[in-house]
């Protein structure tokens, strides 16, 4: 497996925000992590990005264990988030921003190529190369927070909720960019609040109630179950 995530508990002062979760990302797989709003599922994001720090439990990555490193170190081993928010800077240019993602001593090397295929991915950021990203639309702002992680040369992209904000036009661009990712041979974490199109999407998923993992499958599977659609899909 990729990413193995064993027995992790995550508190923010005394209040619980992941019990006891286990869960496995194989290379190449696109997992769902789904969930009601407060379930745990940024936490989950966060603890594996170095951003939250387990109190119990290990996350190894590639066979290493990467519990308790710096959010800088588990970049550079090559594992990016696209936080829940975009987190640009907005002050700084799209070009500043996307070489910002390239600072990373494993991504240095390929930045000139590596910003080619940004552009050809998303060609409104090359034409917007210059201008503030601050004055970016929601989704051009999407569009960058997702190059800026390519950008550092990502083995697995964790996605949380990407959606968040957008129209329904460029939510749906924004699911096609995942699917094209992951159709090259990415791997992927989809956090986000549209249940039945990232089940849809993923090769497997697991249901994330109260912090802790109450369901895992297929995504065929969980989108099939009854309590699945009738908690989240209200059908």
């Amino acid at each position: 497996m990729m990413l193995e995530i064993r027995d992790l508990d995550l508190f923010y002062g005394d209040a619980q925000a992941l019990a006891g979760v286990s869960l496995a990302v194989a290379e190449h797989e696109l997992v769902a992590i789904v969930g009601a709003n407060g379930a745990g599922k940024t936490s989950l994001i966060r603890a594996v990005a170095g951003m939250a720090r387990a109190a119990r439990g290990t996350i190894t990555f590639e066979g290493k264990a990467i519990t308790g490193l710096p959010s800088s170190r588990i970049c550079d081993l090559g594992i990016a988030q696209v936080a829940e928010g975009r987190q640009i800077f907005p002050t700084l240019s799209v070009l500043e921003n996307l070489e910002m993602g390239a600072v990373i001593p494993r991504a240095r090397a390929l930045r000139k190529p590596t910003l080619e295929r940004c552009f050809a991915m998303f060609p409104k950021l090359r034409a917007r190369a210059d201008q503030a990203a601050g004055t970016l639309s929601g989704g051009e702002q999407q569009m960058l927070a997702i190059g800026r992680c390519l950008m550092g040369q990502p083995r697995l992209m964790m996605f949380d909720e990407p959606s968040l904000g957008l129209s329904p036009a460029v939510v749906s661009e924004m699911f096609k960019i995942i699917r094209q990712l992951h159709a090259e041979g990415m791997t992927v974490i989809l956090v986000e609040q549209n249940v039945s199109t990232s089940l849809k999407l993923a090769d497997r998923g697991y249901v994330l109630e109260n912090g802790t993992i109450v369901l895992s499958g297929t995504g065929t599977a969980l989108l099939n179950d009854a309590g699945v659609r009738q908690a989240y899909l209200g059908l």
